[in-house]
């Protein structure tokens, strides 16, 4: 008996089985392109932490994100947004901003005589709590001079940051808010559309035990 037109290739098994080959597929192009994001991620994180983006640090940092991705791989973290230029750009440039004034207020605070200022750690709620976003938010938080991330609570999706130079309550509600920015910028850039919706929705209250300032 020979097989009619629309009869798939090599009887009914082979049929079935196909689209169970598809997902496998485009499971094995997801991991392939989530490796490619870490190692442009880690690249991007290499050359920031050296200050200047030069064709040798560009290089460099590739071949120690790979090494990190080789030999200490990370848990596998799924992307699933895309990429807006637009709002990276956005993303990009109020970085460059933030990182500006911070580094010139940080240095006023260094040269500043008799003048000790006072720290405090808050702990903020992220409203999209992939880990993809508790990392990249983590991230571009502890770049900026004066903030540090201390802590990353995955379960309940709350990153407890270092701030520099609190002088009231009111500071720590402005740390907050910027907390809250860059990881609404990121989403907006990079984010899904799901996850963009979230930002929609209002940050879980902080318990006060969860505010503590730094003696």
């Amino acid at each position: 008996m020979t097989a009619g037109p629309d009869r798939p290739p090599g009887g009914p098994e082979a049929g079935a089985a196909d689209p169970g080959r598809r997902s496998r597929v485009r499971a094995h192009g997801r991991r392939w392109r989530d490796q490619l994001v870490a190692l442009a991620w880690l690249a991007l994180i290499w050359n920031l932490l050296w200050g200047r983006f030069s064709w040798g640090n560009v290089l460099a940092g590739l071949l120690v994100a790979a090494a990190v991705l080789t030999f200490f791989p990370l848990p596998p973290v799924t992307f699933g947004g895309r990429v807006r230029p637009w709002a990276l750009l956005a993303l990009a440039g109020r970085f460059v901003v933030e990182l500006v004034g911070a580094s010139v207020h940080v240095a006023w605070i260094a040269v500043r005589p008799g003048y000790r200022p006072r720290g405090a750690i808050i702990a903020v709620p992220l409203r999209v709590r992939t880990d993809l976003n508790l990392a990249l938010t983590a991230e571009a938080v502890s770049l900026v001079p004066g903030t540090l991330i201390l802590e990353v609570d995955r379960e309940r999706g709350l990153l407890y940051v270092h701030v520099l130079d609190v002088r009231g309550p009111r500071d720590l509600t402005d740390s907050r808010d910027r907390v809250l920015a860059t990881e609404a910028r990121i989403v907006r850039a990079v984010g899904s559309a799901a996850e963009r919706e979230l930002l929609a929705t209002p940050a879980d209250p902080v318990p006060s035990a969860d505010r503590r300032p730094d003696q």
